[in-house]
């Protein structure tokens, strides 16, 4: 089986998300191909985390069993975020998708099964469609696309060709209300790598009270003022969150760069809580169920703080008002205090996610609630 991935990720980034995992499952079914868009010299001003594969840019690279391509072009198109410049939007698109690069076309021609992540993925259904309609599509929901503030073009463009899709997978059932049908609609959570155990030692501490937040997404800075200020007797370790230090910060503050996920796990394991500081106005309720994060301070048993709108129903998180410092205060001091308890759900396995992706209706425990009879 010939499996092609469709994504604004880069198999080689340092970052992990689930489309490396996914990816790496694919290739045990056949050779696999990681496409990655929506990478321009605009991407640079953005501090686009691929900035620093640039020098591999437009060039094909096998990088652990993967064929790896990233697409910069001069300019991509962008959510021109404006009703009076959507003529404009849709001409970049227009442009862009007709337009591929040769790498796509000849990738999409190959493959057997399809996966369009959410975001900009979906604009490339109509070419796959065109060039290769015997391949099986599927739409991996890692968000919704009004949570990451896709162009209308995009939505509009998935509005009309996800009921065509031969799967909808969507990583949280919170999601459903975001598609644009649901007989095609299935639930296929976020998968987790019980290897990193075998990662997570030695402690890279000190003696002392450690916690640590892991990843950039939705970073709120104005937690660690807050928390690093009442919190003296507590280090706080911010690990790529893609910021610097901010100028409120306490001397008990630790900045670290973006490292390799492996790298990470030392830190989470070893931390006495973990933290996952999403903004409030932006963070989405089915984080609760889809951040890999808070999947991994579980997983070590971590007592974790978080906004209450994802905290759900783990008893392991504590919960804050994201602004609101006596809240704030009393998640961090519950978060200290508390015992660390075992998960309270079993995650799949990535290989079990990948089963799902691509036979979606042969498993029970991937239909939604009303699908169930």
């Amino acid at each position: 089986m010939r499996s092609l991935v469709i994504t604004a990720h880069d198999y080689r980034s340092r970052r992990k998300v689930n489309m490396h995992f996914i990816a790496a499952e694919l290739a045990k079914y056949g050779p696999t191909s990681f496409f990655s868009c929506q990478y321009s010299f605009l991407s640079q001003l953005k501090k686009d985390p691929r900035s620093s594969l640039d020098n591999l840019a437009n060039k094909v690279e096998m990088h652990e069993g993967i064929s790896c391509y990233l697409w910069k072009t001069a300019i991509h198109p962008i959510n021109m975020r404006k009703d009076a410049l959507y003529p404009v939007e849709k001409v970049l698109f227009k442009h862009y998708i007709d337009h591929p690069s040769p790498v796509l076309v000849e990738w999409i021609k190959n493959a057997d099964v399809v996966v369009f992540e959410s975001g900009i993925a979906p604009i490339f259904f109509d070419l796959v469609r065109r060039l290769n309609p015997r391949a099986r599509t599927i739409y991996l929901a890692s968000d919704d696309l009004n949570t990451i503030n896709v162009a209308s073009y995009v939505k509009g463009t998935f509005a009309r060709v996800g009921p065509e899709m031969d799967a909808l997978c969507l990583t949280s059932r919170l999601m459903a209300d975001g598609m644009p049908s649901r007989d095609n609609c299935y639930v296929v959570p976020h998968g987790f790598d019980y290897s990193v155990e075998d990662y997570a030692d030695p402690s890279p501490y000190g003696p002392g009270l450690h916690a640590v937040s892991v990843g950039s997404m939705l970073f709120d800075p104005g937690f660690f003022v807050v928390a690093s200020a009442m919190f003296p007797e507590v280090t706080f370790h911010v690990i790529g969150s893609g910021a610097g230090a901010e100028p409120g910060y306490g001397t008990n503050v630790v900045v670290h760069d973006e490292m390799p996920h492996r790298t990470t796990l030392p830190y989470i394991k070893h931390a006495t809580i973990g933290i996952a500081p999403y903004r409030a106005a932006e963070v989405p309720r089915y984080l609760s169920d889809t951040s890999m994060k808070l999947m991994q301070y579980d997983f070590f048993r971590l007592p974790a703080v978080c906004p209450e709108a994802i905290a759900g129903d783990y008893p392991s998180r504590f919960g804050y008002i994201p602004g609101d410092a006596d809240s704030i205060v009393h998640a961090v001091r519950g978060a200290l205090i508390a015992p660390r308890i075992p998960p309270k759900r079993t995650p799949l396995r990535w290989s079990e996610v990948v089963e799902r992706l691509l036979a979606p209706d042969k498993f029970a425990d991937t239909r939604l609630p009303e699908q169930v009879m």
